[in-house]
């Protein structure tokens, strides 16, 4: 539960050959220098967004309510509004079970939802397992009043090279989406869907970051992925994968979720990090499966409201391995 009073804590998951740094405050994967450099505009390395994971446009919904979101990025709301998850420090505990880590983090935030305060539970559970070289992230919520939009997003920023390597361009990815979410000039889903063969934004087989980015509109790629074509396990689809072709480490992303925001750090300018290292732009990937943004303004856009009753759940799978 979100509490001024509350401390933010730092939890280290290692197994002699991977080593994760998450927090009660926002899970960093690319560190910032301190948990303060998390307040204000950080760059939300590692956060938790809530509401609307990416950008929406302000206005009415074809769900019949009126949802009035926070403006904080010129006349649309990104990321949840300026009373997003990473603004709050939560409550958590370990558990651990043999060669397992079990660490769970549970949130609590208010919402303006149909012009009044609408209560939401978060539940963020990462079970970390040494066997198997992964780690699972379930994301739950619920609406305690209220039908109310909610679509979370996990946002780390990935360099497999090491944070203080530079750029990522020299990384091979991979995506399980034949399909993109195209934006209009405020970077708003228009609704349509744009196929990616044949385009730079095809990564239906392994491509460099950087082989044609610099043909893409804007700094670098920032766009939702629709995630139709990755092969199913138990019950999540292949999303992703990204591999280090210096260090041999390759990530695999598996999840739920119906969309992907493919991002590359386009607006990391001169960050200081952990250790005395600065972040530039292209210095991180992010692999944010979520909900379509604009959905609730988007009626053939799948749905994100979350009604009184109903569960919000939302799961990631890490794999780590090298190659």
């Amino acid at each position: 539960m979100s509490d001024k009073h509350l401390n933010a804590q730092l939890f280290e998951l290692n197994n002699g050959t991977i080593r994760v740094l998450l927090t009660t405050m926002a899970p960093p994967l690319f560190p910032s220098s301190s948990l303060t450099n998390k307040k204000g505009n950080a760059p939300y390395f590692g956060c938790m967004w809530v509401g609307l994971p990416t950008e929406s446009r302000r206005g009415s919904s074809p769900y019949g309510i009126d949802y009035s979101l926070a403006v904080n990025n010129g006349p649309n709301s990104l990321h949840g509004g300026n009373r997003d998850l990473t603004k709050f420090v939560g409550c958590c505990g370990t558990k651990k079970w043999g060669t397992t880590i079990y660490y769970i983090q549970i949130l609590m935030a208010l919402i303006v939802s149909e012009t009044r305060i609408s209560r939401r539970c978060y539940c963020n559970r990462y079970l970390y397992t040494n066997f198997l070289q992964s780690m699972r992230l379930d994301m739950e919520a619920v609406t305690k009043s209220k039908s109310t939009p909610v679509s979370l997003a996990q946002h780390t920023y990935w360099n497999l090279a090491g944070h203080k390597s530079g750029n990522v361009l020299e990384h091979l990815v991979q995506i399980w989406g034949s399909q993109i979410t195209p934006v209009d000039q405020n970077s708003i889903p228009t609704g349509e869907f744009l196929p990616v063969k044949g385009t730079v934004f095809d990564f239906t087989s392994e491509k460099k970051v950087g082989s044609s980015i610099s043909e893409v509109q804007g700094l670098g790629y920032d766009h939702n992925y629709v995630l139709d074509c990755g092969e199913d396990k138990t019950g999540l689809k292949h999303a992703a994968k990204v591999k280090d072709p210096y260090s041999s480490r390759v990530l695999n992303l598996w999840a739920d979720a119906p969309g992907m925001q493919f991002y590359t750090a386009n607006y990391v300018n001169g960050v200081s990090g952990k250790g005395g290292a600065v972040y530039e732009r292209h210095s991180g990937l992010c692999f944010e499966t979520q909900g379509f943004p604009n959905a609730i303004n988007q009626p053939n856009f799948p749905s994100i409201i979350v009604h009184p009753g109903e569960k919000y759940k939302h799961t990631m799978l890490f794999e780590f391995s090298v190659e």
